[in-house]
């Protein structure tokens, strides 16, 4: 998941066994019942298969043999014992089918559960946690990781608790049929073990192994995918084809070290079952001809049929040790990001609807009046104190970095009165952005003090700070749906006429009739179907329709070309009447009419003033606007 990732083991270390103990509790906590029911089936199952075996001794030493050489031999004690022996195989029947349905609803409904607790939990995650985390990383936890899940809780579950149920029962019959040929039995039996577990620490590695590279690749296919316009104008296709290359050679070895270890396993465990079937049958031989042992022709031909069938779950639990070591592997990513810590939101300070009587006092109201207040805790009296939302923002000695030791923001004081509009100007990596990821509380600052109407923003909550704040960015994000549906992510309870207001005040609602099923279009990838200037215009129509009292607009026009910029700021200046207004934007012409334009430098502030004022003065910004000086 991470960009780094830590070398896995050979075996299960102390992470493996608590995240597996970790993902039983999510089984028990959904379906205790069920999983004890198919524990009891499983047990049946085994016994059930063990007593198939077990029974040719007394077939053949009480029923069979004794009738031999009989001239009117009765058959009815055989059939009665095939009877119950047929039974014993229809409860083993019914128990292996009844699991392994079970099982399977089971595992689809933890990988449920899984999924939903992952995505709620990504949605509390801070932006840095997005920042610090490619996006192929992170889907693979919701495809390639779940799906492990999947085949150990469906398959390997089951299965490791049949072999290890089938190999404990197979044992005891074993050592009640004969104790001596049960010493051969354990020796075998080391090395078994010693084999299984030389060849299965080798799978399983290269397997988990896999699982990071298989990431990786993914990872980096959703990346071209995405980029795929520039690989295209910048001929990158032999570079992009030759990294592919690379990555998917890595997963190749991987997955074929895997799975030669894993083939290994059958012919390796086979063979050393065959051994032990001869050497059974040459020793079972030799102690029923001299009578050692009361080992008998029934004796010899079920402990036998056990030696063929004890060699097959150590093969079994080897194969499904992989799977688990596997799967185990993926858990711990997934728990990695359930455990992720969320965004901290110590605020108190509450967004609510409000209205004034005669006298100006405020009070607070459910239905939306157009004026909003913050609405701050009762304090030691009981009284609850409201303060109008008014759009004043105000930077104090603002110090701020994505990483302590690399400060971004040196010292930023500034602020934006209500209904004026400030605009940032800067070369890339002047902290333009950043100053706007400050104010919605994307990131929390090093020191100084960012105020919101007179209140620290860090003790307002982030919902209501942010539900106060409008945001157009300079990359547009459509999702799947109609148009509509689109600019209504703004307000999700905003009416079809406020829509449509909104879209007129964009001016996106000429292009938007023009469709073929006009605001009832649907979108699709990220609305491919649209320009980039058509996506921006319902980019600034989602702002409009959420009618939010602050407006911050990040190069929102960068995408529109000259003609329709023209008619937009139309729009922009009607949506921005009233508002405070953030403008970040290269080209100056639509800032002019700024009550502010700040000009930054490597973080700091070292211009500040109208236009008209910075015009004067023949600094930075002068060199700018008359093109002596170009923004990088």
């Amino acid at each position: 998941m991470n960009k780094t990732t830590k070398k896995p083991g050979k075996r299960l270390s102390a992470e493996n066994i608590a995240t597996g103990k970790r993902l039983l509790k999510y089984i028990m906590d959904l379906y205790k019942y069920r999983f004890i029911m198919v524990f009891i089936c499983i047990l049946l199952s085994a016994v059930a298969s063990i007593s198939v075996s077990l029974s040719l001794k007394y077939l053949l030493d009480d029923y069979i043999i004794p009738l031999i050489g009989q001239k009117s031999p009765n058959y009815t004690e055989l059939y009665r014992a095939l009877t119950v022996l047929g039974c014993i195989f229809l409860v083993g029947v019914i128990a292996t089918f009844t699991y392994t349905r079970m099982m399977v609803y089971i595992g689809q409904g933890v990988l449920k559960k899984v999924r939903d607790d992952m995505f709620e939990h990504m949605q509390t995650l801070p932006i840095r946690y997005f920042d610090q985390n490619t996006n192929g990383s992170i889907m693979s936890l919701y495809t390639n990781d779940t799906d492990t899940l999947r085949q150990m809780i469906s398959q390997a579950i089951p299965q490791a608790l049949m072999s290890f149920f089938t190999i404990v029962v197979t044992f005891i019959s074993m050592l009640v049929l004969s104790p001596l040929l049960t010493v051969l039995a354990v020796l075998i039996i080391g090395v078994l073990i010693s084999a299984t577990k030389a060849i299965g620490a080798n799978s399983g590695k290269y397997f988990i192994r896999q699982q990071m590279a298989l990431a990786d690749v993914t990872g980096f296919i959703e990346e071209r995918m995405n980029g795929q316009r520039v690989i295209k104008v910048f001929n990158h296709e032999e570079i992009s084809e030759k990294e592919f290359d690379e990555l998917n050679d890595a997963l190749f070895e991987c997955a074929a070290n895997a799975n030669k270890y894993a083939n290994m396993m059958g012919p390796v465990i086979g063979n050393i079952g065959n051994l032990q079937f001869v050497l059974t049958a040459v020793l079972g031989g030799l102690l029923s001809v001299t009578g050692v042992g009361g080992i008998t022709i029934g004796v010899i031909a079920s402990y036998l049929q056990f030696t063929k069938s004890f060699t097959q779950p150590f093969m079994q639990v080897a194969q499904q040790f992989n799977s688990i070591v596997m799967a185990l592997a993926g858990a711990e990513r997934i728990f990695k990001l359930i455990d992720e810590e969320p965004e901290q939101d110590t605020g108190s300070v509450t967004l609510v609807n409000a209205k004034k009587d005669e006298n100006g006092t405020i009070t607070e109201c459910t239905e939306r009046t157009g004026m909003w207040a913050w609405k701050k805790p009762a304090d030691e009296n009981g009284t609850v104190t409201y303060t109008e939302l008014t759009g004043d923002v105000r930077f104090k000695d603002v110090t701020f970095g994505y990483d302590e030791d690399k400060i971004i923001l040196h010292d930023i004081s500034l602020f934006a009165k209500p209904g004026q509009k400030l605009a940032f100007v800067g070369s890339t990596g002047a902290g333009k952005t950043t100053i706007t990821n400050l104010i919605n509380r994307f990131y929390d600052i090093q020191s100084g003090e960012i105020l919101y109407d007179g209140i620290d923003i860090t003790k307002i909550r982030k919902d209501d700070l942010r539900r106060s704040l409008g945001i157009v960015l300079q990359d547009t994000h459509l999702f799947t749906g109609t148009i509509k549906d689109n600019i209504r992510y703004g307000k999700l309870n905003a009416t079809d006429e406020e829509i449509y207001n909104a879209a007129k005040l964009a001016h996106a609602d000429q292009f938007i009739q023009m469709l073929p099923n006009g605001y009832d279009t649907l979108l699709s990838g990220d609305g491919e179907e649209l320009s980039q200037g058509q996506r921006q215009l319902l980019s600034i129509a989602r702002a409009a329709v959420a009618d939010p009292p602050v407006l911050i607009l990040d190069e929102a026009t960068s995408s529109i070309d000259t003609r329709t910029e023209s008619i937009v700021q139309k729009g922009m200046d009607n949506l921005m009447k009233g508002r405070t207004v953030f403008v970040i934007a290269h080209r100056l012409s639509t800032i002019r009419n700024s009550n502010a334009i700040i000009v930054l430098d490597h973080g700091r502030i070292i211009e500040r003033g109208d236009h008209d004022d910075l015009i004067r003065q023949k600094g930075t910004y002068y060199q700018l606007y008359t093109g002596k000086l170009e923004l990088s």
